[in-house]
């Protein structure tokens, strides 16, 4: 028993003997034809060729030119409420320039007739102001900043550029006969319907000192409004 497994570890002895003897052949044959190659592809890259050698076709591209508008300008109209005069309708323009993608100046102006106060109504003889003292105007200069700069959507496939913004600002308020220093705060929502035709929502409201029935107070005029502006 023990001289048949001697034999059978004789055999297996050999034929890994055999199996190394024909891997080191091997590699001393291959050696040669890879150093071949290489030279090959050496002298390819010498004389200027390339193993591959594609044909790629190139394209011009164009490019758009950017739009640079920094001035926007247009007219709006909406409702104002004239504290103890009611509500009126108001007409306006506006003017702005965007300093950065940020920050904006804009400057407004509206006018307006006020209706008949409170006072008025209680009592039918009794008249606070002429027509011409009636007269409502306000100009201010007020400083933007887009707070939300996003996208609107109308259905599935029409994308607008869209901004939520931030007002303040200082002006004045020409009413019943005498020009008085306004405060302005409020905000909108501005949509680019094209790079150079936009739309505005804006709510302001407007801020000033004002004696009609022998006592000070401060008045508080909000406007609500629509507004299209182009860009230039």
């Amino acid at each position: 028993m023990e001289i048949r497994i001697q034999r059978i570890f004789l055999k297996i002895s050999k034929f890994i003997r055999a199996a190394l003897v024909a891997t080191i052949l091997s590699s001393f044959i291959s050696l040669p034809l890879l150093a071949a190659e290489k030279n090959g592809e050496n002298e390819l890259a010498d004389e200027g060729g390339s193993i591959f050698d594609p044909l790629v076709e190139r394209r011009e591209v164009e490019r758009e030119a950017i739009d640079t508008e920094n001035w926007e300008i247009g007219a709006y109209y909406g409702i104002i409420g004239i504290e103890d005069f009611g509500s009126s309708e108001l007409k306006g323009v506006r003017i702005a320039y965007h300093v950065t993608e940020d920050f904006f100046i804009e400057g407004s102006y509206a006018q307006t007739t006020a209706g008949l106060s409170s006072f008025e109504r209680l009592n039918g003889n009794v008249v606070l102001l002429t027509d011409e003292q009636r007269e409502y105007s306000h100009f201010n200069v007020s400083l933007g900043f887009n707070v939300l700069p996003g996208e609107g959507f109308i259905g599935d496939d029409l994308a607008f550029t869209s901004s939520l913004y931030l007002l303040t600002g200082l002006g004045s308020t020409n009413f019943a006969g005498e020009q008085r220093s306004t405060i302005m705060v409020g905000g909108g929502y501005r949509v680019l319907f094209t790079d150079w035709f936009a739309m505005h929502l804006t709510l302001k409201d407007h801020f000033y000192d004002i004696e009609l029935l022998g006592s000070a107070k401060t008045a508080n005029d909000l406007e609500i409004s629509t507004s299209f502006t182009i860009y230039f």
